[in-house]
């Protein structure tokens, strides 16, 4: 992951377009071979799912570092986030979409349209299907959906095992094969692994089983990255990260970050650098203002001092981190709100 400083446009214009795998079909002109003779394999996946489904954690866990923002609130996840895997037989490239559901706004809209974009450029799909809850409308809808890219193999993850017994886990299996076999016909999925990214379960047969998926390929990112995303989207999510945690129910869907500006303190001593980092929080009403900033600004406080750590962490120096909400009247419903969004 690099520590430079971002362009803060990456914030607005960042999309799935850089590093899919049209763009990165040329360089599989040749694939490395193991010691043991079975060719290097590199690929994307997506992970689908309907919200919180615990895709972002199994993202985290999978590449080994915190990559994509987590949240208990539905649709915490705005962008495709990639998180890259190496291993000595294979790198994956995970890309974590937003989750799949029946939208009620233009943004909810655009943001399954962003899923299914990125469903016709993987070369293999992860359903993820916490075994905490049961099958419901949701899943099926995106089962069906699924159902239409038969020339991709889907594999039925069952997330969150460690919040259920053997015996419910048992039923949950049961549940996931019948949807597999409702929804897709013969056999239906390509191989159904249960796995808790909380307590480390069978995180690693999840590779084992993606990677086998991967075609014949050499790396296509370098050794040690481990996103691709732009640091300022990775900062705009974990400041959006820190501010959805302890609210009401209806701000997740309401709260957009962007990022300003990134910059160097210019009157810092090189071996102690700071970089000032400007960040818009907008809502759609007053009322949510008042939620995001707390009483006498308490709220905004610990959404800073919460988010200035991740970021420190990210950048690598110390930040000064500056936070501004404001009012975007029913931005998830206006096109050019949305795009000013970066939506």
């Amino acid at each position: 992951m690099s520590r430079g400083p971002a362009s803060p446009s990456g914030s607005n214009a960042r999309r799935a377009e850089g590093g899919t795998p049209s763009v990165l079909q040329s360089r599989r002109e040749a694939a490395d071979t193991q010691d043991d003779g079975a060719p290097y394999r590199a690929g994307f996946v997506s992970l689908v799912g309907r919200p919180n489904a615990g895709k972002s954690t199994l993202t985290n866990a999978l590449v080994g570092q915190k990559v994509a923002i987590t949240s208990s609130r539905p649709q915490t996840t705005r962008h495709t986030i990639r998180g890259i895997v190496h291993r000595a037989d294979g790198q994956l490239i995970l890309v974590d979409t937003p989750g799949l559901h029946r939208p009620r706004t233009l943004l909810g809209q655009r943001l399954n349209d962003l899923v299914t974009e990125t469903l016709g450029e993987v070369d293999a799909i992860g359903f993820c299907l916490p075994a905490d809850e049961k099958i419901g409308p949701g899943d099926r809808f995106i089962a069906e959906k699924l159902a239409g890219l038969r020339r991709r193999p889907v594999y039925a993850l069952v997330t969150k095992t460690d919040r259920v017994g053997r015996d419910a886990l048992a039923s949950a299996l049961v549940a996931v094969e019948s949807l597999g076999r409702d929804a897709l016909g013969g056999e239906g999925w390509a191989g159904i692994v249960p796995v808790s990214a909380v307590d480390g379960f069978q995180v690693s047969t999840v590779a084992d089983v993606l990677i086998g998926a991967m075609p014949p390929s050499p790396p296509l990112y370098p050794d040690g990255e481990l996103t691709d995303e732009p640091e300022a989207v990775m900062v705009a999510e974990l400041v959006r990260e820190a501010a959805l945690e302890g609210v009401r129910d209806e701000l997740p869907h309401s709260l957009a970050v962007v990022v300003e500006e990134i910059l160097p303190r210019e009157d810092r001593p090189e071996d102690r650098p700071l970089l000032d980092v400007r960040v818009n929080l907008f809502v759609e009403r007053s009322s949510q203002k008042a939620i995001v900033i707390g009483r006498g600004g308490s709220r905004l406080r610990e959404v800073g001092t919460a988010a200035r750590k991740g970021i420190e962490a990210l950048l690598g120096t110390p930040v000064y981190l500056d936070l501004h909400v404001k009012i975007a009247k029913d931005w998830q419903r206006d096109p050019k709100q949305l795009a000013r969004l970066g939506f």
